[in-house]
């Protein structure tokens, strides 16, 4: 199959980010993708609570979502949203960040919500509560499909290889990995990452990206590392999209997963210990 990354440099303009999404979604399928992956935050990137409460939208009222969905169905491609902020019953009144795998047909065919929340001291200046703004899901998910069985997960997730290894255990053979990774952890960590769980795995990784610096009306804005990546089963990069937004392809092959594993069949290896103490 041919694969899209698609970089994007979101606003915290909603209409403004969804018409940019829109042509880089057309263009990676004019270059002939059969499945076309979105980053993390695909609809917005606001550090204003208030903002987010003002213009974020349930899923069944969401105007990213039904778009994508609509150009999706007109296109006959899959797609997957990285993720998107939207409004849920949550008694705190905090979002979702939830990824999206959307059907030729533009239905819904898995949703995923971001289990891992980034809650980090990146700097002086630089502190994170994600959890403060959205809640945690607590459901693992393997899509399979036509094209392959796709484990979901989003950008902090990387972090914890528990989640990695369960996903490839449960038949995933390609780990999405949407991100809006931010610009000193990603020049140190993101492509490490990436690779490890790609080796530890003998999956492909897809990891569409953010990239360069955010505007916000009002706001300090922030910074996301770009680079989105496409992993080989056996740890290569394939794919690198550089800073710039735009769309990057790749062509995989699901066999080179088995040949991985085949080499290297740790996934079958477990076993229990008990300690330390």
């Amino acid at each position: 199959m041919r694969a899209a990354l698609v970089q994007l440099n979101v606003t915290d303009n909603l209409a403004g980010n969804l018409s940019e999404t829109l042509a880089l979604v057309r263009r990676a399928h004019a270059g002939g993708a059969d499945i076309i992956l979105t980053p993390e935050c695909t609809n917005l990137l606001s550090s204003s609570r208030a903002h987010q409460r003002e213009v974020f939208r349930h899923e069944a009222s969401d105007l990213t979502l039904a778009e994508l969905r609509e150009e999706v169905a007109a296109l006959k491609v899959w797609l997957l949203i990285g993720s998107l902020g939207l409004k849920t019953r949550d008694k705190s009144g905090r979002f979702a960040n939830r990824s999206f795998l959307i059907g030729p047909d533009g239905g819904v065919v898995a949703r995923y919500d971001k289990i891992h929340m980034f809650d980090v001291n990146v700097s002086e200046t630089e502190v994170y509560r994600e959890s403060a703004a959205y809640r945690p899901g607590s459901q693992a998910v393997v899509a399979r499909t036509p094209l392959g069985n796709f484990g979901m997960t989003v950008c902090y997730d990387v972090r914890f290889p528990r989640l990695y290894r369960k996903l490839a255990q449960s038949g995933a053979q390609i780990l999405t990995v949407p991100a809006a990774f931010n610009h000193i952890t990603g020049a140190a960590h993101w492509e490490v990452l990436l690779r490890a769980r790609a080796i530890e795995t003998g999956c492909f990784v897809l990891a569409p990206a953010q990239t360069g610096f955010h505007a916000e009306n009002g706001g300090k804005g922030r910074n996301t590392h770009g680079h989105s990546l496409a992993v080989s089963p056996w740890g290569e990069v394939l794919a690198d999209a550089g800073r710039e937004p735009g769309v990057t392809f790749v062509d995989i092959d699901l066999a080179q997963v088995d040949r991985a594993r085949a080499r290297i069949p740790s996934l079958s290896h477990d076993r229990k210990f008990s300690g330390p103490k």
